[in-house]
């Protein structure tokens, strides 16, 4: 035998011999994560509040840091031209009954006359025959001009309404139970809808707790779940928020989705502009898949795990996970009970045979 052909027969010798592996079984288990992210506090509603009608802030009853209730005055502006608007509406409303009366009588005038002249009339040549149609007439033009007055009086009655409602327009109130966070109003100020803001108002007792939760995380959101969270102001306590609202988008810059949490600040403990740091426990939609960590390998174009499929190894691209105990989550084309090598190394090439050491 030629030395070429001996070498050629031992290395046919040695590539059938299978190289023994020590495996370990891909799990499946469903997970946990925790994970600590910052988040801001906002005021659950917040309001810049603004004159409805036109005039001078004659008192402000609140200022920065007053607790206000519902409907509670908090400023009061005066409009002198307002109030001489409203009586002469209201002296046009009664010249207007007084027309109507006399309107009134006017037409009891004429119904009598048209029905004297209509008796009359009975008797052949007592009276020309234009005179009925006149009389009639009369009446007609009576009646109309009682209607005209009475629509014209509707009218004016309609605009003393619509100035004693504009009247209540110059006394601002709080839409909802809040704090005053900013003043801006001073008395002598002239104030109006196209003027700045008079005061704002702010809803702390229930604050919205927003957090940008990773891509990675956003399929463990569980809308209504219980999250903790802590805030340097008061360090060692506890507190807690819901889950409320999930906007569905993600930010396109940071790959993160701004979830709403609503957290009851009866206290007053916490304030909208605090950084709470938010201790999140996100659970996975379905089972994760777990190896050790030892059998992934990485290699600058890839990584992955070597399976032992009939007897041959098989590299199958995974991607790294969070840890879980000794194990670790991978991400590939791999499932519970499939047989990997616990420690993998890229000198196993694919398609190499292998035993599994028992």
């Amino acid at each position: 035998m030629s030395l070429f052909k001996f070498f050629l027969f031992a290395s046919c010798v040695v590539s059938a011999v299978a190289q023994p592996v020590e495996v370990a079984t891909v799990t499946s288990k469903m997970l946990d994560r925790k994970s600590r992210l910052p988040g801001e506090f906002l005021p659950f509603q917040t309001v810049d509040l603004h004159a409805r009608a036109t005039g001078y802030v004659e008192k402000v009853e609140v200022d920065v840091g007053s607790v206000v209730k519902a409907g509670e005055l908090l400023v009061t502006l005066v409009a002198p031209e307002m109030q001489a608007q409203i009586a002469e509406a209201e002296a046009r409303v009664q010249a207007l009954e007084s027309q109507r009366v006399e309107a009134e009588a006017k037409l009891v005038a004429a119904q009598s006359t048209f029905e004297r002249i209509r008796a009359a009339s009975a008797t052949p040549g007592a009276i020309a025959a234009n005179e009925l149609v006149l009389a009639e007439k009369a009446v007609d033009s009576a009646k109309a001009v009682i209607r005209s007055l009475e629509s014209s009086a509707k009218a004016a009655r309609a605009s003393v309404e619509a100035h004693r409602e504009l009247i209540k327009y110059l006394r601002v109130t709080a839409p909802f139970d809040g704090v005053i966070t900013a003043r801006w109003a001073h008395p002598g100020a002239l104030a109006g809808p196209a003027s700045d803001a008079l005061l704002r108002l702010e809803q702390v007792a229930r604050l919205r707790l927003i957090v940008p939760v990773p891509e990675s995380e956003a399929g463990g959101i569980v809308r209504g779940a219980q999250v903790s969270f802590t805030v340097p102001a008061y360090p060692g306590e506890t507190f807690s928020g819901v889950v409320a609202r999930l906007p569905q988008t993600m930010d396109p810059k940071t790959r993160t989705m701004p979830v709403e949490l609503d957290v009851h600040n009866a206290s007053g403990k916490l304030t909208p502009g605090m950084y709470p740091e938010v201790s999140w426990t996100f659970r996975r939609p379905r089972p994760s898949l777990l190896a050790p960590p030892a059998a992934i390998v990485t290699t600058t174009e890839r990584s992955f795990v070597i399976r032992v499929n009939d007897g041959k190894a098989e590299w199958v691209n995974v991607s790294r996970g969070g840890p879980a105990g000794d194990l670790v989550e991978v991400f590939g084309n791999l499932k519970a009970g499939d047989l990997i090598v616990r420690r993998g190394t890229d000198e196993i090439r694919e398609g190499s045979a292998v035993a599994v050491k028992r």
